[in-house]
C-alpha cells in the first residue's frame, strides 16, 4: 500500500514537471521574441536621436547620484572618481558610508581632500543618524556622508534626504557607468513626465581593462564562474528585463543601477529597511500605491545604459550572492501578497505577480524536487527511457537557444563582444551552464528558501578587488 501511495505520488509529480518546465520555458520563449522586437524598435528610435547633444543641455533634469557603501574601500575611489566625470551638465554624487568598519571613509577622504562641513539635513524619510557631512573645493559636487550602520536601505534614505534634485539614480559601490549612462537613462523621464522609475542594464566587469575609474576594454573574464555569469546577465537584462518592459509589468530595477522620480519615493516612504532586496521591494511598492490610486505613470527598462559591476569568481561569494537575492524576492512578494491575482492591479496582479511567486520563487525548489524523482522513478521502475531522455534533450535545447538568443541579441544591437572568439567563447559557456552551474546555482536558491528567516536581514557581501587587479 506505501509503495502505491509513493508510486502515484512519483507519477504525478512527474506529470506536473512536464507541465511546469514546458509552461516556464515557453514564458522565456515569448520574452525573446517580445524583446527582439523591442530592441529594434529601441535601436531604430536611437538611430534618429542625437541624444549627445543633450549632455550639454541647460534643459537636461538635474540628478543626484546615491553611492550607499559598507566596507568598500577596494573599489570606492575607482567608482567615485568615474561617477565625477559623467558626460552630464548638472548632477551630483552622493556617498553614504553605513557605519564601515575598514578604511573606506579614510580613505574617500584622503583620494579627494575632503573637509567637514556644517550642512543640514532634511529627514523626509526616517534614518540612522548622520555624523558628519564632507565636501571638497575640488568636487564641488561630491558629497560624503558618514552615519550609523543601518544597511543599504536606510543608507539610500539618507542618500534621498540630502539629495538636492528631482530624480535620483542609485548605483551600487562596486560598479562603473558608461560615461553617458546619465543621459540615456534620464530620457524616458523628459520624454513622458509620467515615468515613475528607469533601469538599465548591468554587465559584467570581471576581465575588462579599467582605468581611473573607466572602461578601456572590454575583455572577458578568465575565471569560468564570471564567464557563466556574463551569459547569464545577458539573458536575464536583454530578454527578461526588456520582455517584461514590453509587457508594462517590470517588477525589478536592480539596485545596482536605476533612476527614480525623488516626490514619488519619498511619498512611498522611502527604501524599506529590514528587507535586502530593497531594489525589488521598492518598484513593487511603487507599482501598489500608484495602481492603487489610478495614478497613470511608467515603470521602464532601457537596455543601454551600461552599469559595469564585479560579478563574484569564488563559489562561495556566489553562494552567498544568489540566497541573497533569493531571499530578497521571497521578502518583497510576501510583503506585497495582496498583488497575487488581484484584477485591481491589471496585468501586474493577474500575470506579473503570479510569474514570480510560481516561477521564480517556487522554481528552485520545484527544480531540486526533480533532480530527487528521477532517480527514484528509476528505482520503481517508473522511468520510460526514451521519453526521459527526450524530456532532458528538450529542456536543455530550450535553455540553450534562450543564451544563444540572449547573445545573438547582444551582438545585433550593441556589439560589446565584437570577436568570434569572444562570441564562440560565450556561446560555448551558454551550453556549458545547462550541465553543473545551472544546477549549482538552483542549490543555492533552495537554501534562501530553506534559510529565509535566518538571513533575511544579512546582506550577504563577498569580497572586492581594486579594478584594475582584474
Amino acid at each position: 500500500m506505501d509503495t502505491l501511495w509513493l508510486t502515484s505520488i512519483i507519477i504525478g509529480f512527474n506529470r506536473f514537471l512536464l507541465f511546469y518546465v514546458l509552461c516556464i520555458n515557453s514564458i522565456y520563449f515569448f520574452q525573446l521574441i517580445l524583446s527582439a522586437f523591442s530592441l529594434y524598435d529601441y535601436l531604430r528610435k536611437m538611430r534618429y536621436s542625437d541624444y549627445r547633444k543633450y549632455s550639454r543641455s541647460n534643459n537636461m533634469i538635474p540628478i543626484s547620484v546615491l553611492v550607499p557603501a559598507y566596507n568598500e574601500a577596494e573599489t570606492i575611489v575607482d567608482n567615485v572618481r568615474s561617477l565625477l566625470s559623467l558626460d552630464y551638465p548638472v548632477f551630483e554624487v552622493i556617498v553614504i558610508n553605513d557605519g564601515s568598519v575598514d578604511n573606506t571613509l579614510d580613505t574617500l577622504l584622503q583620494a579627494f581632500g575632503l573637509r567637514e562641513v556644517e550642512q543640514p539635513v532634511l529627514n523626509r524619510i526616517s534614518s540612522k543618524p548622520v555624523k558628519g557631512i564632507f565636501r571638497s573645493l575640488d568636487s564641488p559636487n561630491l558629497i560624503v556622508a558618514d552615519k550609523e550602520n543601518g544597511g543599504k536601505a536606510d543608507a539610500l534614505n539618507v542618500g534621498i534626504n540630502l539629495s538636492r534634485y528631482p530624480v535620483f539614480a542609485s548605483i551600487d559601490a562596486d560598479s562603473i557607468l558608461e560615461n553617458d549612462s546619465l543621459v540615456r537613462v534620464i530620457m524616458p523621464f523628459i520624454e513622458d513626465s509620467r515615468t515613475a522609475a528607469v533601469g538599465g542594464i548591468v554587465r559584467v566587469a570581471n576581465g575588462s581593462r579599467i582605468e581611473s575609474g573607466r572602461i578601456r576594454g572590454i575583455r572577458l573574464p578568465r575565471r569560468r564562474l564570471a564567464l557563466f555569469q556574463v551569459v547569464e546577465y545577458l539573458r536575464a537584462f536583454l530578454t527578461g528585463r526588456m520582455g517584461w518592459d514590453a509587457l508594462g509589468s517590470l517588477l525589478i530595477i536592480s539596485g545596482a543601477f536605476g533612476a527614480f522620480r525623488k516626490d514619488l519615493v519619498i511619498e512611498a516612504g522611502g527604501y524599506r529597511v529590514g528587507t535586502i532586496g530593497e531594489d525589488m521591494e521598492l518598484v513593487v511598492r511603487l507599482h501598489a500605491i500608484l495602481r492603487k490610486g489610478k495614478k497613470k505613470y511608467r515603470i521602464k527598462f532601457i537596455p543601454d545604459p551600461v552599469c559595469w559591476t564585479q560579478a563574484p569568481e569564488r563559489v562561495r561569494d556566489l553562494r552567498n550572492q544568489r540566497r541573497r537575492w533569493q531571499i530578497g524576492l521571497m521578502d518583497s512578494l510576501f510583503r506585497h501578497k495582496k498583488l497575487l491575482f488581484n484584477p485591481r492591479y491589471g496585468i501586474i496582479g493577474i500575470f506579473a505577480a503570479p510569474y514570480f511567486w510560481f516561477f521564480e520563487m517556487l522554481g528552485p525548489l520545484v527544480e531540486a524536487i526533480g533532480y530527487v524523482m528521477i532517480p527514484l522513478s528509476y528505482y520503481f521502475g517508473l522511468l520510460n527511457q526514451k521519453f526521459f531522455l527526450l524530456f532532458v534533450a528538450v529542456s536543455i535545447l530550450y535553455g540553450v537557444t534562450l543564451s544563444i538568443g540572449a547573445i545573438l541579441l547582444e551582438e545585433y544591437t550593441f556589439n560589446k563582444y565584437p570577436s568570434l572568439l569572444q562570441l564562440f567563447k560565450l556561446s560555448w559557456y551558454g551550453i556549458l551552464e545547462n550541465f553543473g552551474y545551472r544546477q549549482l546555482t538552483t542549490l543555492f536558491r533552495v537554501e534562501g528558501i530553506l534559510r529565509y528567516r535566518k538571513y533575511k536581514n544579512s546582506w550577504g557581501k563577498f569580497k572586492r578587488h581594486h579594478f584594475e587587479e582584474k
